[in-house]
């Protein structure tokens, strides 16, 4: 009898167990149930709102686009899954290396800002914009045919302004000018007497030999090709 009754309590707890479990599976699906009604009654409206907006936007582009048309749309959209999700992966990155560049690109525009205000304290902005006038007037005062005959001897014009630039020819200039400039207030005698005692410098004499070669140089140049000078 007693391992009867041991049997018999075993089976019982078994079973009451068994019921317990079934219990708390069926208050769960009830639970459940009712989660999901309540959501569907929190749904519908949101639905109907969904629907009838989509109804009435679908109404105003029903003559430009139809049900086939956006049946492909989104059969495409559906193919091109992957290829969306790439192209957002990129611009995420983009976006990414937007966030990196504009501290930087801040950063340069601050420096160019202060770069061109001290460019303009310097004068530069004012020098380009007296040459960018000086470039109006040479091309304003250049004919198509000046401008042809300029192209053609560019390189004699070049090669004339490279041997006029030379460091000898510069000094010459600047060392005459500096004469020029400093003999220009002095009291200068014009008579026969003073002229021949200055003809005694050698310095004088040397200044006409070479005064008297360039006028010979010039003399060859200015008379006509086969005319002999007496």
């Amino acid at each position: 009898m007693d391992q009867a009754l041991l049997a018999l309590n075993e089976k019982l707890d078994r079973l009451t167990n068994q019921v317990a479990y079934l219990t708390e599976q069926t208050q769960r699906a009830e639970r459940e149930r009712e989660s999901r009604t309540e959501l569907m009654r929190d749904l519908t409206p949101i639905v109907n709102d969904v629907y009838r907006l989509t109804v009435e936007q679908l109404e105003e582009v029903e003559q430009y686009v139809s049900l086939d048309d956006l049946l492909r749309l989104v059969k495409r959209l559906a193919r091109n899954g992957r290829n969306i999700e790439k192209m957002l992966d990129q611009l995420e990155s983009v976006m990414d290396l937007a966030e990196t560049i504009v501290p930087l690109s801040d950063a340069a525009f601050g420096r160019a800002v202060t770069e061109l205000a001290t460019l303009e304290r310097k004068g530069y902005f004012t020098f380009a914009k007296g040459g960018w006038q000086i470039m109006d007037n040479i091309v304003t005062s250049f004919g198509e045919d000046d401008v042809r005959q300029l192209g053609n001897n560019v390189v004699l014009i070049l090669r004339t302004i490279k041997e006029m630039t030379q460091p000898e020819v510069m000094n010459f200039a600047r060392n005459m000018v500096s004469a020029i400039e400093s003999e220009s207030a002095a009291e200068v005698s014009i008579s026969y007497r003073s002229l021949f005692g200055q003809m005694r410098d050698p310095n004088v004499r040397r200044g006409l030999a070479l005064t008297m070669r360039v006028l010979h140089s010039l003399g060859q140049q200015m008379s006509p090709a086969g005319q002999s000078v007496n």
